[in-house]
């Protein structure tokens, strides 16, 4: 359904953008900042997941993510825009919301996983201790009941 749709309109794939990303044919505009797009769209969200993949299908560095309340689409490339969101569960239609891509959320991803490998490595050192401290016991106690018998 959404790709004959996509075949009878196809001038709904040709329309505007906001930070390069494609915006779905929209009813009304909740948000527009410099950063963020939020828009409500008489598409059902299939629909518009769908003029999405047809949009995006020629784009390299795209991730689709189908989460349980929204499809996510995140662009791990250098474009301006960081993502689009499509809800599922609209009361006035789908929400579609695209955001820019941020110092702030690279920063923090980057900090995020230099503390993550410290963490795992702490947790590693801590692991080791540990079984070291009982491997060491261990072979104690049989040295002693070696040389005590």
């Amino acid at each position: 359904m959404p790709a004959l749709f996509l075949m009878l309109f196809p001038a709904v794939t040709i329309g505007e953008d906001f930070l390069g990303a494609p915006v779905v044919p929209h009813i009304r505009t909740i948000q527009k900042t410099e950063t963020r797009l939020e828009i409500l769209s008489d598409l059902t969200h299939d629909d518009a997941l769908a003029f999405y993949r047809e949009a995006l299908r020629e784009e390299e560095d795209i991730k689709f993510r189908d989460w349980k309340d929204a499809t996510y689409i995140e662009d791990d490339g250098n474009r301006e825009w960081h993502s689009v969101t499509i809800s599922k569960e609209g009361k006035e239609g789908t929400e579609v919301v695209i955001t820019k891509d941020s110092w702030t959320w690279i920063i923090g991803t980057l900090i995020l996983r230099y503390v993550g490998v410290f963490v795992v490595l702490l947790l590693l050192f801590l692991g080791l201790k540990i079984s070291g401290a009982f491997i060491s016991r261990a072979i104690a106690k049989m040295d002693v009941k070696k040389d005590g018998s």
